[in-house]
């Protein structure tokens, strides 16, 4: 059997996938990911909830394909965490949403990202017309995930 990624391998893979890739603000991608596995961890998420937040955008994003997850040493939990996160091409939030409730694990994960993606301090430096889709967005999507939206 092999051996399952640590967290800084992890970590740094995801690093690597991401390298290049800018946010909505023009910051490095690699800081989301790093504040969305920091949210998990303050919620108290397990290592395999830490890790899945590393990788949470990864396939969605391209980044690393589903033939690389599916090979990778990682825990199945993880695997299926990174899966339900990753939201398909014209896939409806509310399917979505279902399955990030439906995964064991990915509710804290979406809730961590969805805090940073929120965070105003991130949103302020956006144009209004796109903080203020944004900002309905991860309110419905928090709606439909069951997490408070205040």
């Amino acid at each position: 059997m092999t051996e399952t990624l640590s967290l800084a391998e992890i970590e740094a893979l995801a690093r690597e996938a991401h390298a290049g890739q800018t946010d909505k603000a023009g910051r490095p991608y690699a800081e989301h990911l790093a504040a969305v596995a920091h949210g998990v961890r303050a919620r108290g998420g397990s290592d395999e909830q830490i890790a899945a937040g590393w990788l949470h955008d990864a396939v969605e994003d391209d980044r690393l394909s589903r033939a690389w997850l599916d090979a990778a040493a990682l825990p199945q939990s993880v695997k299926h965490m990174v899966l339900a996160l990753t939201r398909g091409e014209g896939e409806d939030l509310e399917s979505y949403t279902r399955r990030v409730r439906e995964t064991p694990g990915a509710l804290l994960v979406k809730e961590a990202d969805l805090a940073h993606n929120a965070d105003p301090a991130r949103l302020a430096v956006l144009d209004e017309a796109t903080r203020e889709r944004l900002t309905a967005k991860y309110a419905r999507t928090r709606r439909l995930l069951g997490l408070p939206t205040g």
